[in-house]
């Protein structure tokens, strides 16, 4: 049965508790590392520490984390707010699919996993129709022109590439 206080509560309940907690743990681990993470230095005045405003900023994360859970009205998780915390998370796959590219640029090179990735993702976010598919491919290859070719931006060649005939690794290496 929930308390005068809690019905009284205006705004969103779901993921309260949860951020609360969890930003209330990290502050606290993160104002715990302080000492091993910065330091004071001779003959320096008090604001100019390389310790002082992070130790502020993480003092005031913590205090306010603190005030945040000690103000909410309830004192427990709900299904509801699991479910929120499950919404949150989804942006760890996209994460994922970020260091998957990463990972892979170096072994296969630019051109081919920008143009296995831009489908994909596209695909992943609904657009299945094969004309979408394709405009994306082709903005692939226009991204990877952009950049190695016009921009001149420095992106290593595959591993793979080390595999061609001797021009054609050349061209690989310089253009996809």
């Amino acid at each position: 049965m929930p308390t005068e206080r809690e019905r009284r509560f205006v705004g969103p309940r779901r993921g309260q508790f949860v951020f609360a907690v969890g930003f209330l743990a990290f502050s606290a681990l993160l104002l715990g590392q302080i000492g091993s993470q910065t330091k004071w230095t001779d003959n320096t005045a008090l604001f100019a520490q390389p310790r002082f405003w992070p130790g502020v900023g993480l003092f005031g994360m913590a205090v306010l984390g603190g005030l945040h859970l000690w103000r909410l009205p309830w004192r427990h998780a709900t299904r509801y707010d699991l479910w929120e915390v499950r919404k949150w998370a989804t942006v760890l796959e996209f994460a994922g699919w970020f260091m998957a590219y990463v990972f892979l640029v170096p072994l296969l090179g630019y051109l081919p996993v920008t143009l296995v990735f831009v489908p994909a993702l596209a695909w992943r976010m609904g657009y299945r129709d094969r004309r979408m598919l394709m405009i994306c491919a082709a903005f692939a290859v226009v991204v990877v022109l952009l950049f190695k070719t016009f921009l001149g931006v420095k992106i290593p060649g595959g591993a793979v590439y080390e595999i061609l005939p001797g021009p054609l690794r050349s061209f690989a290496i310089l253009y996809l």
